[in-house]
C-alpha cells in the first residue's frame, strides 16, 4: 500500500454512514503488490447493521445486488449474513475514486466476541495478521492483543523444539486457512509464505511483546542464526505445553476439557478456573488443531455461500473467477 496514506484509504468512510471500526486488510498491504487491479479489502464495524444497511441503502443501493435491493432490503441483507453466513455482509467491486474496494460489515459485538472466543475463527483470524486501522471508537486494537497472545500459542503448540521467526509467523498466518476449502482450488497455495516475507517486518512488530513475555516465563529462547535469521527453542515439556493451552481462547479450551479432561485449580489470585488435562504437547496440539480446522471449515463454507447469494451472479462469478485465476497462476 505504498503511496497511499490514510486520508487517501479513508475516502470510501465519506461515502458510507458513520462507523465504530474500519481496517484495511489483504494483498494490498503487501509492500511489492503491483497489481492495480486487485481489490482493497475493509472491514467495518457497525452497532446495529440492519439499521446501517439501511442508511447505506439509501446513500449507496448501488453497492449492493440488485435483487436484495428490490426484493430484500436491509432486513433480508441482515438476516442471510446471520442465519447463512457467519455475521458478515460483503459489498465486492464498489469503485471509489477509481480504484475498487470490498467492505464486509458485521456487528461490534459479534465482531469483538470472535476476537475474544474464536466461536467462528473468522475476523479473528485476519486480525491476526497486519492490518492498517482507520477507525478504532471501541479501542479494539487494545481488544485484539488477546487475540495475538492466543495466535501466538496455538502456533507454538503446533511447532517443534527448534524452529525460525518466519516458521513461527507463517504457523500463525496459516491458522485461519486451516480448514478453508478455498484454499484447494480459489487461493494461491503460496499464500501463507507470501504473505508473512511480504509483511515480516509488521509480523516483526506485532508479535514482538508475546515473545519477549514467553521467553522472560522461560518457555522461549533465541539465538542468532546468520542472515539475520533468528533461531526459537521452546520448552516442550508438559508444564510449558499447559501453559500454552492455558493461553487459548475459552471456547477452545471448553472444546478441549471436553475430549481430553479438565481439572479445577486456583490460580494466584485465589481464583477457581478450569485447566485441560493433557498428557503431552503432541496431544494438546492435535485436539486444538481438529477444533480450530473445524471451525475455519464450517465460517469459510457458510460465509462462501452468503457471498455467492449477496454478491449477485455477475459479481459472484467475477470474484471466484479472480480467485481461481490466482490459484491457477500459483500451481503452474
Amino acid at each position: 500500500m505504498v503511496g497511499e496514506d490514510k486520508a487517501e484509504l479513508r475516502g470510501l468512510l465519506e461515502i458510507l454512514p458513520p462507523v465504530e471500526f474500519c481496517c484495511i486488510y489483504g494483498s494490498k498491504l503487501h509492500p511489492n503488490n503491483k497489481d492495480e487491479t486487485s481489490m482493497t479489502d475493509y472491514i467495518i464495524g457497525v452497532a446495529d447493521p440492519r439499521q446501517w444497511h439501511s442508511e447505506n441503502l439509501n446513500l449507496n443501493k448501488d453497492h449492493y445486488a440488485s435483487w436484495l435491493v428490490h426484493l430484500g432490503g436491509a432486513r433480508m441483507i441482515n438476516d442471510i449474513a446471520n442465519d447463512i453466513g457467519v455475521g458478515v455482509h460483503f459489498n465486492p467491486f464498489v469503485s471509489c475514486n477509481k480504484k475498487m474496494v470490498k467492505y464486509g460489515v458485521v456487528r461490534m459485538h459479534d465482531f469483538i466476541q470472535d476476537i475474544l472466543r474464536w466461536d467462528r475463527f473468522y475476523l479473528s483470524g485476519r486480525l491476526q495478521k497486519p492490518v492498517n486501522i482507520l477507525v478504532d471508537k471501541l479501542d479494539i486494537k487494545n481488544v485484539n492483543t488477546v487475540n495475538l497472545k492466543a495466535a501466538t500459542s496455538a502456533a507454538l503448540l503446533l511447532l517443534p523444539s527448534k524452529f525460525t521467526e518466519e516458521d513461527l509467523y507463517a504457523k500463525i498466518c496459516s491458522l485461519s486457512y486451516m480448514g478453508d476449502l478455498r484454499m484447494l482450488f480459489a487461493e494461491d497455495k503460496n499464500k501463507v509464505k507470501k504473505i508473512v516475507r511480504g509483511q515480516f517486518y509488521l509480523f516483526e512488530e506485532m508479535y514482538k511483546p508475546f515473545l519477549e513475555e514467553y521467553e522472560a516465563n522461560n518457555l522461549l529462547r533465541f539465538s542468532s542464526a546468520g542472515d539475520k535469521q533468528v533461531n526459537i527453542f521452546q520448552d516442550c515439556g508438559l508444564s510449558a505445553a499447559s501453559t500454552l493451552v492455558s493461553f487459548l481462547p475459552s471456547s477452545i479450551r471448553s472444546d478441549m476439557a471436553m475430549k481430553l479432561g479438565d481439572k479445577r485449580i486456583v490460580d494466584d489470585s485465589g481464583r477457581v478456573r478450569q485447566q485441560v488435562v493433557i498428557g503431552s504437547k503432541e496431544q494438546a496440539a492435535e485436539c486444538m488443531k481438529r477444533l480450530v480446522r473445524r471451525r475455519v471449515m464450517f465460517s469459510s463454507t457458510r460465509q462462501a455461500a452468503a457471498g455467492l447469494l449477496t454478491a449477485g451472479a455477475v459479481h459472484g462469478v467475477r470474484y471466484v473467477a479472480n480467485k481461481m485465476c490466482k490459484a491457477w497462476k500459483s500451481r503452474v
